[in-house]
């Protein structure tokens, strides 16, 4: 039997104006520095006592870290957040309490936040069903969403984990060309307390009526007690589409919305094979109405039992209510409100973290296992998102890291400093990096958002802390994303394929 496969290399992305400053710190530091050096052209004490303070303080600020960011970032979060609060943005109201439009008098957008831009689309899937595909307007993308199922590598040999693995990173490796329209993967997945409808709900169509009465009532009461305590996951797969990427099969196959959604159909059935050779099963590719439920029980985690109860009961052939799913106009939560640390909704909270550091030893394929585990005061959410390199850009990019860390290295020589283990490692790894790229691997980009979500705000910091004990236990550190847990939590917490920023500071 082969030995398990242990994995690392993960490269931190370093986007900083000069070395690990951003464009404000560099101006800071070159501030300071000339505020340091004035009193000395200007021969005056009195410029010295004025002068030095200034330069210090700016000097605080360039290289200070408050709450894991720099401290002029965390200044301009803070103002940021103050200012939405002050003008009231940071609150969403719809249904009932919405605002109503002096013109129109249409209520506004049922999304909040960076969601409100989206749009809900519906196309034919090519087989006979409707493909629901969230449309961003602004940049230009178009996402369908799978609900997928998975065997697991817990408890699969050797073999067939290692497999699955590759199989994994031949799949991503496919998007790794020039120009290719799928410009971001993201996985998501679920970890919830089962509510036990579904079960009920196929229990009570299979029983036979001649099933003696003892056996029935045994089987309700094993249900009764057993179901609550069981936890369900959920696992998506959002694929999207870039728009200009695209843009000339999607002005082949029609134009506008209808074209790049066909294009975007026949790239999701050219995917099956690939899945299907790493062992991922797609269940469905979501209609319209279901990436409305995959929203509304990411605001609402109470609505879940009372939709699981209605989506059983519409399987049975006699039904004659609503159809499974929930109407994309009702998608979004009545309220939210975004705090600094919190972002609260539908009478649920919740906290969003970014992992910021991947671990520095070579880990095995199940290490982010410890981060799902059922709980019952809360329920988890973990978002993947992957952003295929092509050719070119991968090696830009691996050439401009190189690069950087060659003329810190001379830097370091000229100045007689030592260079330490870390900085040795880091070089070695862009060196390994590129040689595996230059071999035919595949670059993404990939982070990870995370998101604990809980019912009653007692319980709130009690998830958070057994959240972070388990990333620790993984390898992983968290950083809580302060004033951005909207943000946070549209890409944490619902599987909608939102992706990473052009740019991450402090990578």
């Amino acid at each position: 039997m082969s030995q398990p496969v242990a994995y690392t290399g993960w490269q931190s992305e370093k986007s900083g104006f000069m070395g690990r400053l951003s464009g404000p710190g560099f101006a800071m530091v070159a501030a300071a520095t000339g505020m340091a050096l004035l009193p000395i052209n200007l021969h005056s004490w009195s410029a010295a006592l004025f002068c030095l303070p200034v330069s210090a303080v700016l000097l605080l600020l360039a290289f200070g870290r408050v709450m894991g960011l720099s401290a002029d970032e965390w200044i301009t979060l803070a103002v940021r957040h103050q200012i939405a609060v002050a003008r009231k943005t940071n609150v969403f109201l719809s249904g009932a309490f919405a605002p109503r439009s002096n013109d129109s008098g249409q209520q506004p957008m049922d999304l909040p936040g960076v969601l409100a831009r989206l749009r809900i689309l519906e196309a034919p899937d090519g087989l006979g069903g409707q493909l629901g595909i969230s449309h961003d307007p602004v940049a230009g993308t178009y996402t369908a969403i799978a609900r997928i199922s998975h065997p697991g590598l817990a408890l699969v040999d050797t073999d067939k984990q290692n497999g699955r693995v590759a199989a994994w990173a031949a799949f991503l490796r496919t998007f790794c060309t020039e120009d290719s329209p799928i410009i971001r993967l993201a996985v998501h997945q679920r970890c919830l307390p089962d509510d036990g409808a579904a079960l009920h709900s196929w229990t009570a169509r299979h029983i036979s009526p001649d099933a003696p009465a003892a056996a029935v009532t045994a089987l309700s009461e094993l249900m009764e007690s057993a179901g609550p305590a069981a936890t369900t996951r959920e696992t998506y797969l959002a694929v999207t589409l870039s728009s200009a990427r695209a843009r000339l099969a999607i002005k082949g196959a029609g134009g506008g919305q209808i074209g790049a959604a066909a294009v975007l159909v026949r790239e999701l059935h050219a995917l099956h094979g690939a899945l299907s050779s790493a062992s991922l099963q797609v269940v469905e590719w979501l209609s319209p109405r279901k990436v409305a439920q995959t929203v509304r029980t990411g605001y609402d985690p109470e609505a879940q039992l009372m939709l699981a109860t209605r989506n059983a009961a519409a399987q049975a052939p006699t039904w004659q209510g609503t159809e499974a799913g929930v109407e994309p106009a009702l998608a979004g939560p009545a309220a939210a409100e975004a705090g600094w640390g919190t972002y609260q909704h539908d009478g649920a909270w919740t906290v969003s973290y970014q992992v910021r550091t991947w671990p520095q030893s070579e880990v095995y394929a199940t290490f982010l296992q410890p981060l799902m585990k059922p709980r019952q005061n809360a329920r988890r959410s973990m978002s993947l998102v992957y952003e295929p390199l092509g050719p070119r850009r991968a090696r830009q990019e691996l050439a401009r890291e190189k690069s950087k860390r060659q003329s810190a290295r001379y830097l370091r020589t000229k100045t007689g400093r030592d260079e330490s283990e870390d900085e040795r490692r880091e070089a070695q790894l862009a060196r390994d990096q590129d040689a595996a790229r230059a071999a035919g691997q595949g670059v993404v980009r990939m982070t990870a958002v995370i998101a604990v979500t809980v019912t009653d705000p007692a319980e709130l910091e009690t998830a958070c802390a057994e959240l972070q004990a388990d990333a620790a236990a993984s390898g992983l550190e968290l950083r809580r994303m302060w004033g951005a847990q909207d943000v946070g939590f549209a890409a944490s917490a619902l599987p909608l394929g939102q992706g990473l920023p052009d740019r991450r500071m402090g990578f």
